[in-house]
Parts: structure tokens; C-alpha cells; sequence
């Protein structure tokens, strides 16, 4: 049995290597202080707009750091979760966010370079300041990470955090320039009781409150999600450090077909199981979409919309697939609630994308939006142009392989991933209410 496993991997092993298992030195590295800071700021709902959303509303561990929907209810919605409603009265939502909350397992790692599904956020000196961002030269010096840079984004955003123009000054701001927007948020935060300590015990260049920035709040948020997020001790890590037996024989064969036939590792490679390229899978559109500036149709071009390349359109960034288990739904419109339906979309997308319904969508109701979250099946050119751009080839396999593949695919999730390092806070300096799902 040990024989015909081993001569079995070392086939699969030819079509795609397996990775080296990760350790505490493939990751940054951050300030304990930092840490427990960072944890008050991502449940406090005093960096929204109008101070009722937090990061962790749509990155909560309660949902493998993510949402648990195909597109999130943001600013003006309540509740937790699939537990979530779109708000009512002035306040009530005006827009769905437009593409999946990405889960935040290990993007402190020392190998990530990009992020965001459309990868608009990346390490670069393009603009001087180490990142090519949507906020170009604008955005500040003294990140000390990609998920630093990424973290002041959200706040920015109208339908994420900012709120709509006129509701608050946030919102105001974020309607004139990007940059605006963060010396507003610090100077709540340094000016809220209980954090100018904090920053100050934290930091050594923060001698005072008044020299807290929007980058400290977004390196003390890198800091916690970094920390917190970081996960490597699944079974697959067991096996990958040298212990056959930490696989069962049905995950076995679910990672002699991810490795081998079904040519998963094609593009889920390495040790976070991504190549952090970007491919075009033919995921049936649905939702407002993100396109270019000025552009007026409710669709997602993709890595189109950064590089500004036809060849990039419907190309979407490699997710890691490292606690995938907990992180559904799936895809950059998390277009399928299931480990199988996503998995049979990858073996042949354009039938799939034909099969796919409405139903399928995992989303919160919102009557007002009803017209607007499937207008893009109307237009058939639209459907036509994502139908036609695939950038993998059709496989086929069993039933029961499938199920093999799905059961790797759990065998993926950490031992420790339901029960991080430091958890949900009791309260937060702000005193406002922090997100739990009801009884």
C-alpha cells in the first residue's frame, strides 16, 4: 500500500511539484504591541464613514475571514454575515459590493506581491512610494507591507466604508481626492480616548498622539491580520513535513489528481497553492461589476481594468487555496457556494457557465437591486466576450474523483483555523458595537 502510494506521488510529482512546507520564516514578522492594537481597529467601527462598519463586517473569522456571500452588503447594511440585510429608510444600501470579500489567510507572507482579485495593488516604485496603487502618487510613504498599503483602501470607498457624498466628511473627502480621506480617519482615531496611548506604547516614533498617521493605523492593522491570519498546520502540512500518514487514502488520491491530472498546481502552485497570476475562467457574471473609469456598464473586466491590456480582460488573480474549506463561496464573484461547483466549473467553464443560474448566487435580498444584480445577462455580447475568454483546458473526471479532489481540498484546512490567536475583542476603544452573529 506504502509502495503504490509513493510510486503514485512521484508520477504526480513529475506533472507539477509539490512545495516546500512553510514556516514562521516565510512570513513578516510584526510588534506584539502593533498586533493587539491592530485587533481593536479591525473590529472598530470608527474607521467607517459614518461609524457603523468595521473591517471585520465583511472579513469576520465567524466566516473564515470572509463574509459567507457572493457579494457583501457594506456601508448602511446591518447584521453579520449571511445573517445581513441591506438596511432601510435614507441609510439603506446603494449598491452591492461588486466582487467577493477575500478571505485574509497569510497575506503577510514574504512571497505575496499583488492584491486585490483585479491585482490593482502590487509592489512596485513606479510611483516612488513602493506600491502601483489606485492612489498612485498619492498615497503615502512608510508602509510596512503590501496588506499595510492594502488596508487604507477600503476606507476610501463609498459603498464599502466611506458612505455616500453628504452623510459624513469622509465621504465628502473621498469624492475630491483619495488622500483626503485618511487625515480625517486619524485624527478620529488619535483624538478617540484610549488609542493615543496605545500608539504611543506601539510605535517608537509616536511620541504623542497628534503624530499618529493613517499609515501607523494601517501598519497596526497589517500587524493583527497578519498575525492573526497566518495558518500552516493542516494536514497537507503535516504531509508535506514528512508524515505519510497525515492524509487519509481518499485525500491521497484528491492530491495525486490536484497535482497530476486534473492540473490544478497548473496555477494553484507553491506553498500558498497560487501563482498569483491572473486567468480568465469564464465565471458567469452577475452584480455592478468594477470596470474603468467612465465606463457605464454593470460588468468586471478584470485585470483589464490595471493593466489596460485587452489580453487582460476576465482575468482574475490565483486565490490561495489554504483554509478554501471555510471561505466560500467561490471565485471573484463567489459565483458558486460549493467546493464541487467550483471545482466543476474549472473542468470545463463554458458548459458551466451555460448550466449556471441566478439561483446559484449567494446573495442578500435587496428588492431595490433587483433589476440591477442580473442586467448583464441582458446583454449577449456582454455574456458572449466572458463565455469566450478561457484561459484553461476542459478535463474530465469521475463523480467520485471529484469528490477525491474535494476532500484534498478539506484536508487544506489548518488546525487552528477556528480558533485564532487572539479572537473577537470584548469591546473596542470607541466604545461602539462590535459585529457577532445573533443567537
Amino acid at each position: 500500500m506504502v509502495l503504490l502510494f509513493a510510486q503514485s506521488v512521484s508520477a504526480a510529482e513529475q506533472a507539477y511539484p509539490l512545495p516546500k512546507p512553510l514556516s514562521l520564516d516565510d512570513f513578516l514578522s510584526f510588534d506584539t504591541k502593533q498586533v493587539k492594537l491592530g485587533q481593536l481597529l479591525f473590529y472598530d467601527r470608527i474607521l467607517s464613514g459614518n461609524k457603523n462598519i468595521a473591517c471585520s463586517t465583511c472579513h469576520h473569522p465567524q466566516f473564515g475571514g470572509s463574509d459567507g456571500l457572493s457579494l457583501g452588503i457594506g456601508e448602511g447594511g446591518e447584521g453579520l454575515g449571511t445573517q445581513r440585510s441591506a438596511g432601510a429608510g435614507e441609510h439603506r444600501i446603494k449598491k452591492r459590493i461588486p466582487r467577493n470579500a477575500s478571505a485574509l489567510w497569510n497575506l503577510a507572507a514574504k512571497d505575496v506581491r499583488v492584491l486585490f482579485h483585479d491585482g490593482r495593488l502590487s509592489a512596485s516604485d513606479v510611483y516612488g512610494n513602493g506600491f502601483n496603487s489606485p492612489a498612485q502618487e498619492w498615497l503615502p510613504e512608510g508602509f510596512n507591507s503590501l496588506l499595510a498599503a492594502q488596508a487604507v483602501f477600503p476606507l476610501t470607498a463609498q459603498f464599502e466604508m466611506a458612505g455616500n457624498p453628504k452623510e459624513n466628511e469622509i465621504a465628502g473627502a473621498a469624492h475630491d481626492r483619495v488622500d483626503k480621506v485618511w487625515p480625517i480617519v486619524a485624527k478620529r482615531v488619535r483624538t478617540t480616548a484610549g488609542y493615543a496611548d496605545l500608539f504611543v506604547e506601539a510605535f517608537d516614533h509616536i511620541g504623542e498622539s497628534k503624530d499618529v498617521s493613517i499609515v501607523d493605523i494601517a501598519n497596526a492593522l497589517a500587524a493583527f491580520m497578519g498575525t492573526e491570519w497566518r495558518n500552516f498546520d493542516s494536514p497537507f502540512d503535516d504531509y508535506l513535513a514528512g508524515d505519510n500518514s497525515a492524509l487519509t487514502s481518499t485525500e491521497t488520491k484528491g492530491l495525486e489528481l490536484f497535482y497530476g491530472k486534473a492540473n490544478c498546481a497548473q496555477c494553484h502552485a507553491g506553498p500558498l497553492l497560487s501563482d498569483q497570476e491572473f486567468h480568465a475562467l469564464a465565471l458567469p457574471p452577475f452584480g455592478p461589476g468594477r470596470t474603468r473609469v467612465f465606463d457605464p456598464y454593470a460588468r468586471d473586466i478584470g485585470h483589464m481594468g490595471e493593466s489596460n491590456s485587452l489580453d487582460d480582460a476576465y482575468r482574475f488573480r490565483t486565490p490561495s487555496l489554504r483554509n478554501v474549506e471555510l471561505t466560500g463561496p467561490y471565485g471573484h464573484n463567489g459565483a458558486y457556494d460549493s467546493l464541487e461547483g467550483i471545482i466543476k466549473h474549472h473542468l470545463n467553464p463554458q458548459e458551466s457557465f451555460d448550466r449556471w443560474q441566478s439561483a446559484d448566487a449567494k446573495l442578500v435580498s435587496v428588492p431595490w437591486l433587483t433589476t440591477i444584480d442580473f442586467v448583464v445577462h441582458q446583454d449577449r455580447r456582454e455574456m458572449a466576450r466572458v463565455r469566450n475568454k478561457v484561459d484553461i483546458q476542459p478535463v474530465q473526471l469521475s463523480n467520485g474523483e471529484i469528490s477525491n479532489l474535494v476532500s484534498f481540498l478539506k484536508a487544506l484546512t489548518g488546525n487552528s483555523a477556528e480558533s485564532l490567536p487572539l479572537g473577537i475583542p470584548s469591546s473596542v476603544p470607541s466604545g461602539l458595537p462590535i459585529d457577532t452573529l445573533e443567537e
